[in-house]
């Protein structure tokens, strides 16, 4: 694969690659930047072949990145300018990759691929939203499944903190109405947490395949979503704080049920 050199900031690839980080550019191209290369090397280990690969002269030579130039479409070598334009960090990573996003579709997962799931509503944080499917890759979960207006998994906030994971774990959008239809046929337990559960998180019974519905930062569970669960459990506080980080959360109750 041919390599270009661009210096120019003013570059029509390298504005478009920088739009990325508005939501309605990825939602109008389907395209999500990607930060570093261990994170682009984990989607080409996974057959993930960037649309766009820039570096830095630095990175040229690494091993690495030599390997995903053989699969990218375009390889742009470009200044640490431009880097730091793109990424908008005083001392940005030397590789970065544009990809195509992925979404699963709920009707085709299968609930015994895995012994856990985990499902979220409205999430709002990126950087909750990474972190937590970060944890489901290395607990091995099925998918993240979000529910409702969430924020978006393929931002760049999301997917720096999922480090390579957005990559190798299903994530899939629905709506209330057709997640409660689903899960109607789902074969073991369903597992919400709330502060109004009697239950401790250790001692609950979990059924596998279990499928964690964890609720919004701020407001944690809607009712329908609540009403939907087999098991409710909470999470005991023991010191002056009266709850845990949403991610946090999230992977206490991942390893609860796993």
């Amino acid at each position: 694969m041919n390599t270009r050199t661009i210096t120019s900031l003013t570059n029509p690839t390298v504005k478009a690659v920088r739009a990325l980080h508005m939501r309605k550019a990825r939602q109008e191209t389907g395209l999500f930047l990607v930060e570093g290369l261990k994170s682009v090397a984990e989607a080409v280990a996974l057959g993930r072949a960037p649309r766009i690969l820039l570096h830095g002269e630095a990175a040229a030579a690494h091993p690495l990145l030599l390997r995903a130039t053989t699969v990218a479409a375009e390889t742009l070598e470009v200044s640490p300018a431009i880097l730091g334009k793109i990424s908008r960090k005083d001392n940005p990573q030397t590789v970065l990759g544009v990809f195509e996003q992925a979404f699963a579709r709920l009707d085709d997962l299968d609930p015994t691929a895995a012994v856990c799931w985990v499902a979220l509503e409205s999430v709002r944080d990126p950087g909750n939203l990474g972190t937590i499917i970060r944890t489901a890759d290395a607990a091995g979960c099925g998918a993240v499944i979000l529910i409702g207006e969430c924020c978006d998994p393929y931002s760049v906030e999301a997917v720096r903190a999922t480090m390579g994971s957005i990559f190798a774990t299903s994530v899939v959008k629905t709506s209330k109405t057709d997640f409660l239809t689903w899960r109607r046929r789902w074969p073991g337990a369903v597992v919400g947490t709330l502060l109004s559960a009697h239950a401790d998180f250790r001692t609950a019974v979990y059924r596998q395949p279990n499928l964690i519905v964890m609720g919004n930062e701020q407001a944690g569970l809607t009712a329908d979503l609540a009403a939907a669960c087999d098991v409710t459990v909470k999470i005991p506080m023991r010191g002056r704080a009266d709850s845990l980080n949403l991610a946090v959360a999230t992977g206490v109750m991942i390893y609860a049920a796993s």
